[in-house]
């Protein structure tokens, strides 16, 4: 795969791949106690499912390609390198590549201090709302 990024491609993610629709990989960039950093790459129409950080805000950059986010509740909003989203503790959401592009965003996971960070993983999203996405 072409990695739309500067930063590493990874391994492939494999130990979460039960939760994404796609190919995705994995490269640890920061591994530290108050934040974690990873850069995540989607291969086009990868992405996770509905999920939720518990006890964490989670921010994303998006650094190649294209890409999408979605909270519960809103309408699907893209991404592209250069745009930062910052998703609230407890909040549903999924992102991922746009249909046709691949795309790489950092995921910055910054614990809020209020008990131990958890992930709860929840259904796909509708592939049919998916495909709707350009």
């Amino acid at each position: 795969m072409n990695n739309p990024s500067a930063f590493p491609l990874g391994e492939p993610n494999d130990g979460f791949a039960q939760y994404f629709d796609g190919q995705s990989w994995l490269a640890p960039v920061l591994d530290a106690p108050e934040v974690s950093i990873h850069n995540v790459t989607f291969e086009p129409g990868c992405r996770n499912h509905w999920h939720i950080h518990h006890h964490a805000a989670q921010i994303l950059i998006a650094v190649g390609g294209r890409g999408y986010y979605q909270l519960e509740g809103d309408e699907p909003k893209e991404l592209e390198p250069g745009q930062v989203v910052r998703i609230p503790p407890d909040v549903k959401h999924w992102h991922g590549a746009a249909p046709h592009e691949a795309f790489s965003h950092l995921a910055f996971m910054i614990a809020d201090g209020t008990g131990d960070v958890t992930n709860e993983w929840l259904e796909p999203v509708d592939p049919d709302a998916y495909e709707t996405l350009r």
